[in-house]
C-alpha cells in the first residue's frame, strides 16, 4: 500500500473518531498541514469527507453511502434479519447484532420496539468493549483459546460499573461460563441500568460468527425478567445458526 493511500485511510478514521481540524489532523499524523491538506481536498472531491463552517472535518454522504452498501452485503447481516425482526416483537425490547473486530464488538445491526419510551445510545457501525458487554463475552468465547487466551491477556480493562470486569482472571471466568451454558450477560456492567443477554450465531463450521443481544434498561424490566428472555433469544439464534448452514450434529460442530 503506498503511503499517500495509507495516509488517506489514516485520516479518515481519524476525522470518524472525532479529530476535525486540519492542525489536529496534521498533529496526530505528524506531517505537515500541507500533507494533510492535499489529501483531504482529494477526500472531499471524492466525497468522503466534508468541512463545515466552523472548518472541522466530518464524513462525508459517499462513505455512507459505502457503509450501507457494506451492510446490505454483509451476509450473517442480511440472513438474520428477519428473524431478528421477530426476536425483537416477541419481548418487546432491543435487539443487537455484532461481530468482533480486532479488540472491539461492532454493531451491524440494531433493532427497537416500535413503541418505547426508551432510547439506546447504540447504533449500527459502533463499537464496544468486549470485557463489559454480553456480546463481547460471546464472541471471546467463540475463538479458539489460544486466540481468546491472547485477546483477553491484550485488552484494556477501563472500569465502567462496580460490575465491570476488572481484569483478565475475571473476564476468563465469565468467558468459560458462557461457553457452559451458551449465553453470555452483562449484568449492570457497561451501563449501571442497563442489562443484556447474549449468544452466537455459528456458521457450518461451528465457529462463531456473530452475537445477537438483548438489551433492556431497569426502567422497562428488572435484570431476573432480562434473564427470562434468554430462552426467546436461543431460539432465535439457534433458527439464524441454521440458515447460516450450522447443523450441531455434524461431527466436530460445538
Amino acid at each position: 500500500m503506498s503511503q499517500s493511500v495509507a495516509r488517506a485511510l489514516s485520516l479518515l478514521d481519524r476525522v470518524a473518531n472525532g479529530t476535525g481540524t486540519l492542525g489536529e489532523l496534521a498533529a496526530a499524523e505528524g506531517v505537515h498541514k500541507s500533507t494533510v491538506l492535499r489529501l483531504l481536498r482529494v477526500l472531499e472531491d471524492e466525497g468522503f469527507v466534508h468541512h463545515d463552517g466552523e472548518h472541522r472535518y466530518v464524513l462525508g454522504p459517499h462513505l455512507f453511502r459505502l457503509a450501507h452498501q457494506a451492510l446490505d452485503s454483509f451476509e450473517v447481516r442480511v440472513v438474520a434479519a428477519p428473524r431478528l425482526r421477530r426476536l425483537r416483537d416477541e419481548t418487546g425490547q432491543t435487539v443487537h447484532l455484532a461481530v468482533l473486530d480486532g479488540g472491539v464488538a461492532t454493531y451491524v445491526d440494531k433493532l427497537e420496539p416500535r413503541e418505547t419510551p426508551v432510547r439506546m445510545a447504540s447504533r449500527i457501525g459502533k463499537t464496544a468493549t468486549l470485557h463489559s458487554t454480553a456480546v463481547g463475552k460471546v464472541l471471546l468465547a467463540g475463538l479458539d483459546p489460544a486466540e481468546r487466551d491472547d485477546l483477553i491477556a491484550a485488552l484494556d480493562y477501563p472500569r465502567f460499573t462496580e460490575r465491570t470486569p476488572g481484569g483478565p482472571e475475571q473476564l476468563l471466568a465469565e468467558v468459560a461460563l458462557a461457553t457452559e451454558r451458551g449465553w453470555a450477560e452483562d449484568h449492570a456492567e457497561n451501563e449501571t441500568f442497563i442489562n443484556c443477554v447474549g449468544a452466537p450465531v455459528r456458521g457450518a463450521d461451528g465457529r462463531t460468527l456473530a452475537a445477537v443481544s438483548i438489551s433492556v434498561p431497569d426502567v422497562l424490566l428488572p435484570y431476573e425478567g432480562v434473564l427470562g428472555l434468554v430462552p426467546a433469544l436461543l431460539a432465535a439464534t439457534a433458527d439464524i445458526s441454521r440458515e447460516c448452514g450450522y447443523h450441531p450434529h455434524d461431527r466436530g460442530a460445538p
